[in-house]
C-alpha cells in the first residue's frame, strides 16, 4: 500500500521528541492523539492494541525502502550495532555530538570512538565532505551509513579510510568498506572544543597534567593550550574513557526493557529525568482507544 506525503509526515512525527517528552512529562501526549487520528493505525492495530503497538506499526511502515528518514537509521544502529555488538553496560551512544562546525549523528564509545554519519533517502550529500573532515579530527573511526541510492555518491566523496555502510531494502546493515581506526589522526584541540569543561579537565588529569588555578576568563585558553601539548592517541583514549563515564547509558536499561523496540533509539537520545521513566512506560502501555482521546 502506498502512503501520501501527509500520512508519511504524520507517521514520522510519532517519533519526534515532542511526542516522547509529552508522554514522559504528563503520562499522555495530545500530539500523539492528534496524529493517531490522522492515520489508519488504529484500524491496522486492532481493538485491543496499546500505544506501543501503534509505535511499532508506524515504524514498520517507515522502515520500508523509500519511506525512511533519519530516525529509521538511528533505530537500526541502536539495535544492530550498540545493542547487537555491545551492551548499554559496556558502551555508550552519543547523539548530535559537536565536532568542529558539524554535529555527529551517532557516536558509539566502546574501546574507541566510532562516528556514524547518516545519509538517508531524504538527505543530500552536499555537506558530507566537510562533515567527514570535522569527524576525522575528533574520532578515530569514521563511518557513513547511507541508503542504497547514495552509496556510489558516498564512495566518490569520502577518503579511503572512511567506512561506508548501507541500510539495505531488507533493513539490514551491509558493510561496503570497513573504516580504519586511527587515533593518531585526531586533533587534540578539536577534541577539546567538543568536550564540556569538566570533561576536558578530567582528560587532562588522567594524562597527568596538573591544572593550575586561574581566573575563569583565562581557563578556556589555558586548557586548550594543554590539549595542544598532548599526544593525539592519548587524548583520544582518555576522551573515550571520560565520555563513557560522564554520558553512560547503563541507567536506561530498565526503561528500554519497558518500551517497544521502535522507541529504543528515542530513549537513548532524548534526555529524561529518572522520575519520568515510569510515566513514559505507563503511557506506551495505555490502550490505543483511550489514547485517541488524548487529543
Amino acid at each position: 500500500m502506498g502512503y501520501d506525503r501527509s500520512t508519511l509526515s504524520a507517521l514520522t512525527r510519532f517519533f519526534s521528541s515532542a511526542v516522547f517528552r509529552e508522554m514522559a512529562k504528563k503520562g499522555r501526549s495530545p500530539l500523539f492523539g492528534r496524529l493517531i487520528n490522522q492515520t489508519d493505525l488504529s484500524q491496522k492495530c486492532g481493538r485491543h492494541a496499546k500505544v506501543a503497538d501503534a509505535f511499532d506499526m508506524a515504524f514498520s511502515i517507515l522502515k520500508k525502502s523509500g519511506h525512511r528518514d533519519e530516525y529509521v537509521y538511528r533505530v537500526a544502529l541502536a539495535h544492530k550495532v550498540l545493542m547487537g555488538k555491545h551492551s548499554l553496560k559496556t558502551a555508550s551512544m552519543l547523539n548530535e555530538f559537536r565536532a568542529g562546525s558539524s554535529r555527529a549523528d551517532i557516536v558509539i564509545l566502546n574501546g574507541t570512538a566510532t562516528v556514524y554519519e547518516i545519509k538517508s533517502e531524504r538527505d543530500s550529500l552536499a555537506r558530507l565532505a566537510n562533515q567527514v573532515r570535522n569527524y576525522q579530527r575528533v574520532f578515530a573511526s569514521v563511518n557513513v551509513i547511507a541508503s542504497e541510492g547514495h552509496v556510489k555518491g558516498v564512495l566518490d566523496v569520502v577518503p579511503d579510510d572512511v567506512g561506508v555502510m548501507c541500510l539495505t531494502s531488507r533493513y539490514r546493515i551491509s558493510t561496503i568498506r570497513d573504516a580504519i581506526d586511527d587515533p593518531e589522526r585526531v586533533c587534540p584541540s578539536a577534541i577539546f572544543e567538543s568536550l564540556r569543561a569538566a570533561e576536558a579537565e578530567s582528560v587532562l588529569k588522567a594524562l597527568g597534567v596538573a591544572i593550575p588555578s586561574v581566573p575563569n576568563t583565562r581557563r578556556h585558553a589555558m586548557l586548550r593550550e594543554f590539549f595542544l601539548q598532548q599526544d593525539p592517541a592519548g587524548v583520544h583514549a582518555q576522551m573515550v574513557r571520560t565520555l563513557k563515564r560522564t554520558r553512560s547509558l547503563s541507567l536506561l536499561s530498565d526503561l528500554i526493557d519497558q518500551l517497544p523496540r521502535s522507541l529504543h533509539a528515542a530513549a537513548l537520545s532524548i534526555p529524561l529525568r529518572r522520575a519520568e521513566h515510569d510515566r513514559l512506560a505507563a503511557a506506551v502501555g495505555t490502550r490505543l482507544d483511550a489514547a485517541m482521546a488524548w487529543a
